[in-house]
């Protein structure tokens, strides 16, 4: 199976096939994979990848578990084998990681079947890093303290209503939060949402039910909440431009249910847990005075910042650009330094590490993806699409669906409905998922179990869904 084949030709085209015309699904899948096997080899590593983020907590709490009795350096070669045992779990269990770890039998199949060249170009002209590279920047610059305070201070003007109790924060959080993310990308309003919940919520140590009934909300509340526009949530990114969607046409079709259906599924579990938010607010009077608050950031970094999130946005496409601007973000913020916080990249980096292995994966999908997305209904759509997105990221699905020709407009409402409202199923359903775990992990012992964010997330999801329907 060795050799070089001409640069491009693997992964083939989808419009290269034929003679597929009155086949079942079944059948266009059975010949694709016959006809291009490494396809198929390429799929069955992606649902490795899936199970093992799904196993991944379990490895993380099995190297804690570990490194309690982790041997001292006196027993020599024990100690050293053990200590990399643990390093190693610690790796496998970082879910952020999976997809990159899985990426290099994936890239080692290519190189095998088809040659390094075939593999050089897949990664360096068929994969699009782009929107990696997009959240890396956004989520570095949304995490300032500048872009902080003036959202916690527009998040504190709605919990000022309800007397800023932990209820009042937690509506807030959950409900202006997630439509920001409509101005300032999904990306951002995640990791300030995620930032808020963990110090006016989590911080009073809410039960387990809550505690993820919290972070499925967050996670629906985010996907659906960037679809007031156009140009803010990735999987409506992915075909705004190439179907012609505009913000108007966003706000029609999307917008107003996406926050009615908010509004609904927060007061829902803002009524079903109301008794634990009672206690929490007297745990919250009970607690000692906070520590006093720093100065406020000047206005005038405060607008650089704001700029720099700006044209970080309108940049998106082009990476040169939006790269730049981080650059000059951290010149910038280290002549600010008095004004600045403690810079932390470990979370911006693992999440696009987790975007960028999923993008490298996502890419060979097309080809049993189409085909099941095109012989579809409106309705089956819409429920074949959120079932896919607990498997696939949200945005992978709608650009696949924009390869579909066939695709009448009610099938590209409901692909893109479908793809958002289940964005909150799973960690790898949403781009910005992996920034809000990155977050809100620590709140978790043996970090967020995947079916306990999956139950949580049934309810918005539902609620999302019927009013798409």
């Amino acid at each position: 199976m060795s050799g070089t084949p001409t640069p491009g030709v693997f992964p083939p085209a989808l419009d290269s096939y034929s003679g597929e015309a009155g086949l079942a699904v079944f059948d266009i899948l059975a010949r694709r994979a016959a006809a291009e096997p490494l396809l198929a080899v390429a799929t069955g590593l992606f649902f490795l990848a899936l199970v093992h983020t799904f196993l991944a907590p379990k490895i993380l709490a099995l190297a804690h578990r570990l490194e309690k009795r982790r041997p001292t350096q006196a027993d020599g070669d024990e100690s050293t084998a053990k200590t990399f045992r643990i390093e190693m779990l610690h790796l496998l269990g970082e879910i952020e990681a999976v997809f990159l770890i899985w990426g290099v039998p994936l890239l080692a199949a290519i190189i095998w079947s088809r040659g390094f060249a075939a593999a050089e170009y897949f990664v360096g002209h068929l994969v699009q890093f782009a929107e990696p590279m997009f959240v890396v920047v956004i989520l570095t610059i949304a995490a300032s303290r500048p872009v902080l305070q003036v959202a916690e201070r527009a998040i504190g003007l709605l919990a000022s209503a309800g007397r800023k109790t932990p209820l009042a924060w937690w509506l807030a959080i959950l409900t202006a939060g997630p439509l920001f993310g409509s101005l300032i990308t999904e990306p951002a309003a995640m990791v300030i949402s995620a930032l808020l919940l963990s110090r006016m919520f989590y911080d009073l140590e809410p039960s387990r039910n809550l505690k993820y009934a919290t972070l499925g909300l967050l996670f629906v509340n985010v996907s659906v909440g960037g679809t007031l526009t156009h140009f803010a949530a990735p999987p409506v990114l992915m075909v705004a431009g190439k179907w012609g969607w505009t913000t108007g046409f966003m706000l029609q079709n999307f917008g107003f249910k996406a926050a009615i259906a908010i509004g609904i599924a927060n007061l829902f579990y803002a009524l079903w847990f109301r008794r634990e938010f009672r206690e929490l607010a007297l745990r919250a009077a009970a607690r000692p005075p906070a520590p006093t608050v720093a100065e406020p950031v000047p206005v005038w970094i405060v607008f650089v910042h704001l700029a720099l999130l700006g044209w970080t946005v309108f940049t998106a496409h082009t990476p040169p650009l939006f790269i730049g601007g981080l650059l000059f973000f951290l010149v910038f913020r280290e002549a600010t330094a008095p004004h600045q916080s403690e810079l932390d990249l470990r979370s911006p980096l693992l999440v696009g590490c987790f975007l960028a292995g999923l993008v490298l994966h996502g890419t060979l999908q097309a080809w049993w993806v189409g085909p099941l997305l095109g012989g579809l209904g409106p309705t089956a759509l819409l429920a074949g699409s959120a079932a896919l997105t607990a498997v696939n990221d949200n945005a992978a699905i709608t650009y696949l669906a924009s390869l579909v020709p066939s695709l009448s407009d009610a099938g590209r409402i409901a692909v893109v409905a479908g793809a958002v409202a289940g964005g909150g199923m799973t960690v790898v359903a949403n781009a910005p998922n992996p920034a809000g775990q990155a977050v809100l992990g620590r709140h978790f012992e043996s970090g967020i179990s995947p079916l306990g964010l999956a139950a949580a997330a049934a309810v918005p999801t539902l609620i999302n869904l019927a009013f798409y329907l």
